[in-house]
Formats: structure tokens, sequence, C-alpha cells
């Protein structure tokens, strides 16, 4: 493979992921993603803080969220 095939190929892929990215944004409800408050995920919040965007606890909802 030469550097121009490896070229497209990269461009080819870096175009269906982002289409894939605009695809889910217009399905989803107002263009949101649900469950974006890092105090819910074990992994990021380690030590137990509160959300610093909605101020929720490790075991609630996230307050940002208008179901």
């Amino acid at each position: 493979m030469n550097f121009s095939t490896i070229f497209l190929i990269s461009i080819l892929m870096l175009v269906f992921v982002f289409t894939g990215i605009g695809i889910k944004i217009l399905l989803k409800k107002n263009g949101r993603f649900s469950g974006t408050c890092a105090s819910q995920n074990p992994l990021l919040n380690q030590e137990g803080e509160s959300c610093s965007l909605c101020g929720a606890q490790p075991d609630e909802q996230c307050g940002n969220e208008k179901s």
C-alpha cells in the first residue's frame, strides 16, 4: 500500500465516524445524550465527589437532565 491509499482509507473512516455521530445526534431527543453526569461513573469518580455540573451525588440521578 502506498501513502495515498492509506490516506484515502483514513479520510473515509473519519467521514464514516463523523456521519455516524451526526446521525446519532439527529435521532436523539433534543440532540442530548443521556448519562453524561461524571458522578455516575465509578471509574471517573473514585473519591465519591458530587458532580461539578449539576451537584448530584454518585448515588443520585443527574440533576441536569430534564426527564
